[in-house]
């Protein structure tokens, strides 16, 4: 896999040797179990998989690329580059300004760019319609694109169902700009509505099973489906996408729960004429860290610490599996471990920072699990595991706990 080259304060010293060192012990990603750092009156089990996927790597380098080859010229990030909020202050502290926020809403006029300015693509890509919008203002929207080619990967497999006449169930959050991206491109083609998760699948499966009235297809999706949509028509052929940082068992479940009304409908001979299979869009990096996510619940310890944006979409979902059994607290750097006693962390129920007390128990031996989301950088991981081992003042240095590592 290609080797990025990213600005040196987001590597780090600690999880890069884990990293390494499990490249050669695992080359296949086949064992999902946990490092375990065992510091003596601390213990870290780490995720098998966390941190900068392939996508974000991308965007970063490209992003940083750009910024040292237009000195003095005004450039612009359309929205955040990726849902982590120490790279993207450090963007605005190296002068790129963001056109957007992250639900679309615009904080620099268009009518303000001129054609030598330069806009980056975020990492979710973008809409065709801000597409042509550029194109009209002089910018060519695809010199400094930094779209994800997984994302990508999901666009062209909904311009192929298209072309076979599939609409697209696309799973995701209407709002997020990965999903207002792939909806721009999968309309553009075909049909498209977008479900956010598996109850809204079952409504839908209701009206293509013409259990209740299609007509309440058009209220209860409102603004999340294509102009033109005619539920008579269009729900009798369907393909599922999804928004690549959703939970992939859950996008899973959206299809194969489709699929059997599908079946129901029109008989298991003719599913293949009904329903695409389109397994093949869901990302590697999410998959990956999910499934190393699950490994983590197999072992026994006193909370979970998972770092990343509190506006990541990928690094939310792994809170929610982890809290199915842990205690677990979502921060956005070491900063929010206000002592050994004090936390601030982000409840993802109550959409809000909150505080929490006597979080690390008091006892001869706390274990911890720990990992971070898909934007977030290893140097974050790195200053977490540094603040908590701070208060054990008797714990072992790191090069002693490395000793029997490979």
């Amino acid at each position: 896999m290609k080797k990025f080259e990213i600005p040196e304060k987001y590597k780090s010293s600690i999880i890069t040797r884990i990293k390494n060192n499990r490249k050669l012990e695992d080359p296949r990603k086949q064992n999902f179990e946990p490092t375990e750092l065992d510091f003596g009156p601390v213990r870290f089990n780490i995720a098998r998989h966390f941190g900068f996927c392939y996508g974000v790597e991308n965007a970063i380098e490209i992003a940083y690329k750009t910024i040292d080859a237009n000195p003095g010229k005004r450039i612009y990030l359309l929205s955040e580059m990726i849902h982590n909020p120490g790279v993207n202050d450090d963007l605005l502290s190296r002068g790129v300004q963001f056109l957007m926020d992250t639900k679309g809403n615009q904080l620099v006029e268009w009518d303000k760019l001129k054609p030598d300015d330069v806009v980056i693509i975020p990492a979710f890509g973008t809409t065709l319609e801000i597409e042509k919008k550029l194109n009209e203002l002089g910018i060519d929207p695809y010199k400094y694109n930094t779209t994800c080619p997984f994302v990508e990967k999901v666009w062209n497999r909904a311009a192929s169902l298209g072309k076979e006449d599939y609409t697209i169930v696309i799973h995701g959050k209407h709002d997020h700009e990965e999903t207002r991206a792939t909806f721009s491109h999968s309309r553009s083609n075909s049909p498209a509505v977008v479900v956010r998760d598996i109850e809204e699948t079952k409504f839908l499966a209701k009206i293509i099973s013409e259990e209740i009235d299609g007509n309440m297809f058009y209220e209860f999706f409102k603004s999340r489906y294509s102009g033109g949509f005619d539920v008579k028509k269009n729900l009798n052929k369907i393909g599922v996408v999804n928004q690549t940082t959703m939970l992939a068992s859950e996008t899973q479940n959206i299809a194969d729960y489709l699929k059997l009304t599908m079946v129901k409908k029109y008989g298991g001979e003719k599913i293949k004429d009904h329903f695409a299979d389109t397994r093949d869009t869901l990302c590697y990096a999410t998959n990956d860290n999910q499934n190393a996510t699950l490994g983590l619940l197999k072992k026994e310890a006193d909370f979970a610490i998972v770092v990343g944006g509190y506006n990541s979409s990928n690094t939310t979902h792994l809170v929610e599996l982890l809290e199915k059994k842990f205690e677990t607290y979502f921060i956005s750097s070491a900063d929010k471990i206000i002592s050994k006693s004090e936390i601030n962390h982000f409840d993802i129920h109550a959409k809000k920072e909150k505080t929490s007390y006597n979080f690390i128990p008091d006892k001869k031996k706390v274990d911890i699990v720990v990992t971070s989301g898909a934007s977030c950088p290893d140097a974050v991981v790195d200053d977490v595991l540094n603040k908590i081992l701070k208060y054990f003042g008797n714990h072992k240095a790191i090069s002693k706990v490395f000793q029997t590592e490979p």
